[in-house]
């Protein structure tokens, strides 16, 4: 499959990939299929759409890891690295410095105007999310009910989401067992249509593609060893109750937990780094988020705008600007080695298991789960933006946080009605709408 394709030529297109894969996931696996699929004709119709139903049974980033996963097909191992490494590396240079200009000059006045813009832009693509995919993941009752079941588990007695995920993915396991099809799909975040492609992958296979003992079992190793052995040394010498100790164990165990794409990342991370840990505010996630939305490559990128807060915060010995810039690096580290883990080690074999009925019952209520997971974080979001003070009542186990309506901000509900309007009535893209917010909210600025 690589012959007549040189390293070199590879390289040069993951890069235009990198510096062109703005607009969240969906945007940027329709650029790789235009680019690799009808411009270079690198990949076949078939392979595409197989290799991305293999990369949506990832936890994850899929775009990045399917990129990855053309980049080994196409040049073995040193190709899923290019691959890799080249669509990260954009939007990490991008958010680490945002993030310096952010604590430096965040609280200016036409700097927080502008920010204050772009938060209604996000609200309205949260919302976004909820509906595209709601729009294909729920179209069962029982996919409905554990949408719904997992929504009401966060906003009422904020559940942990690991137990969502896991109860939902034994859920669809169970279905299958007993007989019944409700949860029968194709991987999650995966649209119709895709389900019922024909597998190139299951011929043809390049030789460096299938299952091998001995280099499968070496690559295994260096990447566990690359991962983990950072976070090990972290808590041996600084404990578990340093900052970058807890960044170290939080980000490594998202990397494995969070199913059903960026915005699943997005709830998980919003819930333990706001509420437990406290690096940083619900008004700073969204910031984030705004910038990760307006700058190339994955989504989940915003965590290293996380981890930034976090080391810049409470630095230990170091100033807070390195004690940032190392967190927002380690962030990243343990969040992305993990991908390429998935990739190289379980292609060859999970591919096979992308027919398993189970596993796709599992995977299917998964993202039925993640449904609810994400109207959540836009409830959450719309609450902490558009109204200055929220209410915390617990009632014996539930734990509920409300708005208080008297602390309404008309101005955000203003900006966040018309990019709603924006983005449904006038289908306005994700940039074009978060640039637009963000004039508004600087013109707003310089009025005032």
């Amino acid at each position: 499959m690589a012959h007549g394709i040189s390293f070199a030529a590879a390289l040069r297109v993951w890069l235009q990939i990198a510096l062109l894969s703005f607009g969240g996931p969906a945007g940027q696996i329709a650029l790789m299929h235009r680019i690799l699929v009808e411009e270079k004709r690198w990949i076949g119709e078939e392979r595409f759409l197989s290799a991305l139903n293999f990369c949506t049974l990832l936890p994850g980033p899929e775009a990045q890891q399917l990129a990855t996963y053309f980049g080994w097909l196409l040049h073995r191992t040193k190709g899923g690295l290019a691959a890799g490494v080249l669509f990260i590396l954009p939007g990490a240079v991008a958010i680490m410095a945002l993030s310096m200009v952010y604590v430096l000059y965040g609280q200016l006045a036409p700097v927080a105007g502008l920010l204050f813009g772009i938060k209604a832009a996000v609200v309205a693509i949260v919302f976004q999310a909820v509906i595209r995919i709601g729009g294909r993941a729920l179209g069962s009752l029982p996919r409905r009910a554990v949408a719904a079941a997992a929504f009401l588990a966060l906003f009422l007695f904020n559940a942990p989401f690991p137990l969502i995920v896991a109860g939902a993915g034994l859920l669809g396991w169970l279905s299958t067992r007993t007989g019944s099809t409700s949860f029968s799909a194709a991987g999650h975040g995966t649209a119709s249509r895709f389900s019922d492609a024909e597998s190139a992958l299951g011929v043809d296979i390049p030789a460096h593609a299938q299952p091998g003992g001995a280099k499968t079992l070496g690559i295994a190793t260096l990447l566990l060893l690359l991962w983990l052995v950072p976070i090990v040394i972290l808590l041996a010498l600084l404990g578990p109750d340093n900052r970058f100790s807890e960044i170290a164990l939080f980000f490594g165990r998202m990397a494995v937990v969070t199913f059903g794409g960026a915005y699943a990342v997005l709830a998980y991370v919003g819930q333990a780094a706001v509420e437990q840990y406290q690096w940083l505010t619900t008004a700073e996630m969204l910031d984030g988020l705004g910038l990760a939305e307006s700058t190339p490559g994955p989504l989940i990128m915003v965590t290293q705008f996380v981890g930034f807060l976090g080391g810049y915060r409470e630095p230990g010995s170091l100033s807070p600007m390195w004690g940032g810039v190392l967190a927002g690096l380690l962030t990243t580290w343990v969040t992305f080695v993990p991908c390429f883990l998935w990739i190289f080690v379980g292609a060859p074999h999970v591919e096979r298991l992308r027919h398993n009925q189970a596993l796709s019952s599992a995977l299917a209520a998964i993202t039925a789960a993640v449904v609810g997971v994400i109207l959540h974080l836009g409830l959450w979001f719309a609450f902490h933006y558009l109204f200055a003070r929220q209410l915390y009542l617990y009632i014996g186990p539930l734990e509920l946080s409300l708005p208080d309506l008297a602390s309404i901000n008309w101005i955000a509900c203003a900006l966040t009605a018309a990019a709603l309007i924006a983005l449904f009535r006038f289908k306005v893209g994700a940039i074009g709408l978060i640039f637009g917010a963000g004039l508004a909210g600087l013109g707003l600025s310089l009025l005032h």
